[in-house]
């Protein structure tokens, strides 16, 4: 079999339907659409959550509560193994570890977390540190500073 050869399941791809091709067709004139109201004309139809003039169910229902997302700070994970992986010891701040392809970003802020093992000496420079990392890398010979 070759790319040429293939082809899609016989019955999985289908024809649009053809609309306002004259009376004969089944759907000419009005096209499917009946006559006159808002959802015949053009662009018309209902907005996502309208109820036909009735007070919408995300206005009728009580709110309460506090949602912190839209000011939780959000950090750029990197875990201790990625550390161990990708460096052998050494000064590590965030400039290395986009380099290394672990943060995407320069501008958001970095926090290093404990999961894995460090038998390297590091010097780590980040944003933010669980006290679990701090403790690994302190004991491996190694220090941490918050920027």
């Amino acid at each position: 079999m070759n790319l040429h050869d293939l082809r899609p399941a016989h019955g999985s791809r289908r024809k649009p339907k053809r609309l306002g091709k004259g009376i004969a067709s089944g759907s000419g004139k009005t096209a499917g659409k009946g006559h006159k109201g808002h959802k015949a004309r053009a662009g018309g139809g209902v907005r996502a959550g309208f109820e036909g003039g009735q007070m919408p169910m995300v206005r009728r229902i009580p709110k309460s509560g506090f949602n912190n997302a839209r000011f939780a700070k959000v950090y750029q994970i990197v875990n201790l193994f990625a550390l161990s992986e990708k460096f052998n010891g050494g000064e590590v701040g965030p400039q290395e570890l986009r380099n290394a392809g672990l943060i995407r970003s320069l501008s958001l802020p970095v926090k290093l977390l404990a999961k894995g093992e460090v038998n390297k000496a590091f010097t780590v420079k980040a944003h933010a540190v669980s006290k679990g990392a701090r403790a690994k890398i302190e004991a491996a010979g190694g220090k941490v500073e918050v920027i």
